[in-house]
């Protein structure tokens, strides 16, 4: 029992919502994918169209507040999450307006009708529980923010399994159901207190002005890394013949999802924290955090990136399909197999270097999104903004004359290198000026606290075995 109480805790919180709710997402999606059939491009339309919309909500909003949240006296967090609902209503009307007028404007088509109608309710309904996802996140309360996520993807989850098994599932019932399901979150996030609408009363014109100045930035962050992410498929479906050339390079580049779940999940943890720090004014014990965090995460990611490099193949064999699973199935339960894992498309493909490529630039993303978000801490948003554009650059140029010199993928993955090569060194120039550290200071104290927590693991282990050899 004791055992699970200190497995229990935010880290482990943090990486099991960001390792399961995709999870849950997925399966939902298969769901969907069976039941809806051809109306599936009408539901990801909704979707995108949504995710997008919240995206933006979300980009401006998020980082800002659980930045000046984070530490803040009582009275300012209030005036803070205040003023963040003024400002998050704002945004949510205006893209309702936009939403009616599309619900206005092009009638005919049943699927836009219903999608350009429910997006504006169901926006309106997600905005109470993402203020508390927001809130709680600042907090550190990570247990609550599993139990919300949980609701969210649980809901939706049970309702599209109940209309599917009951043979509702169309496109219109499964709209209802998921203005439900954000419906049914954002209630239980209210009545618990966690979405704090009380204090729309403590909003103040100078901090909406403060998260409108931040949030703009930061905004323009989040849209250009989801550019720096898209250009490499864009660049390739320009520059290639051959279509399938993209699903080459998309499988590996999916893999790497992998490693963003751990990653987002140590900067989920380390923000608030970092940002404590500097309302305290105490930018060592922050410059501490950042090295901490980005070091573990470095070392933990050299084995990782080892293993994926000799084990590539196999892995693209296993995801990407390989005939040679099915050769001891029955015939029907083969094609099935096939059918769902793509068959030997990728096996005898360039994806498996391209994913080589890829884990070893893993090695580089911790140091590089930690220097991001110090920027944003800093409140120099506008940096990161400037630091990941002129990543977006380089990438673009850089796949350019990838593609020239190789005439294949290799050119487009190995240009990723220098991105983030680039990202680092400029980030790192920028906060050598605010900062005391070196990039041998991140490694060093990454590899120290590994061996601790390796040697109290093993410390904990010994001292277990020795008291049931006593017993």
């Amino acid at each position: 029992m004791e055992f699970i109480k200190k497995l229990i805790n935010k880290h482990t919180l943090s990486l099991a919502s960001n390792a399961i709710m995709p999870i849950v997402g997925m399966v939902t999606v298969a769901m969907l994918a069976h039941a809806l059939k051809g109306a599936l491009g009408n539901y990801v339309l909704f979707l995108l169209t949504f995710t997008l919309a919240n995206f933006f909500r979300s980009g401006f909003l998020q980082t800002a507040l659980i930045k000046f949240y984070s530490g803040a006296s009582k009275e300012r967090a209030a005036t803070v999450v205040g003023s963040t609902w003024a400002v998050a209503i704002l945004l949510t009307v205006i893209l309702d307006v936009i939403s009616l007028l599309v619900h206005l404007i092009f009638k005919g088509d049943p699927s836009v009708e219903i999608i350009s109608k429910w997006f504006g309710i169901i926006f309106v309904c997600t905005l109470p529980s993402s203020i508390a996802l927001w809130v709680l996140q600042a907090e550190e309360r990570f247990d609550r923010v599993f139990i919300l996520q949980l609701i969210g993807q649980g809901t939706i989850f049970l309702s599209v399994a109940a209309l599917v098994i009951t043979g509702h599932a169309v496109f219109h019932n499964v709209v209802y159901a998921y203005c439900c399901s954000a419906t049914f979150t954002s209630l239980f996030s209210i009545f618990m207190g966690w979405a704090r609408m009380k204090t729309i009363v403590h909003k103040t014109t100078a901090c909406i002005k403060e998260l409108f100045h931040f949030g703009k930035y930061s905004v323009g962050t989040s849209i250009s890394s989801y550019l720096l992410r898209a250009s490499d498929t864009y660049i390739i479906g320009f520059m290639f013949i051959n279509p399938a050339v993209v699903g080459v390079y998309y499988l590996p580049q999916r893999l790497m999802e992998v490693i963003e779940i751990p990653l987002r999940s140590f900067i989920a943890t380390a923000y608030p924290a970092m940002a404590a720090a500097v309302q305290r004014g105490d930018k060592q014990y922050m410059t501490y955090v950042m090295k901490k965090y980005a070091g573990i995460l470095t070392i933990l990611l050299i084995p990782v990136s080892i293993v994926a490099f000799i084990s590539a193949d196999l892995v693209i064999k296993i995801i990407g399909g390989n005939t040679s699973l099915t050769e001891h199935m029955d015939p029907h339960t083969a094609a099935a197999v096939v059918k769902i894992i793509g068959g030997d498309t990728f096996a005898h493909s360039d994806a498996a270097n391209v994913f080589r490529i890829f884990m070893s630039l893993a090695i580089l993303l911790p140091i590089d999104r930690f220097f991001g978000i110090t920027l944003d801490i800093l409140n120099k948003p506008h940096i990161n903004m400037i630091k990941v554009l002129l990543m977006l650059v380089v990438n673009v140029v850089g796949d350019f004359i990838g593609i020239k010199l190789t005439h294949d993928l290799y050119g487009v993955a190995i240009s990723s290198i220098f991105t983030f090569i680039t990202g680092i060194i400029y980030g790192y120039w920028v906060l050598k000026r605010n900062l005391n550290f070196t990039l041998r200071d991140i490694l060093k104290l990454g590899f120290i606290e590994m061996r601790l927590l390796a040697t109290d693991f093993i410390a904990k282990r010994n001292g277990k075995l020795a008291n049931k050899s006593t017993n």
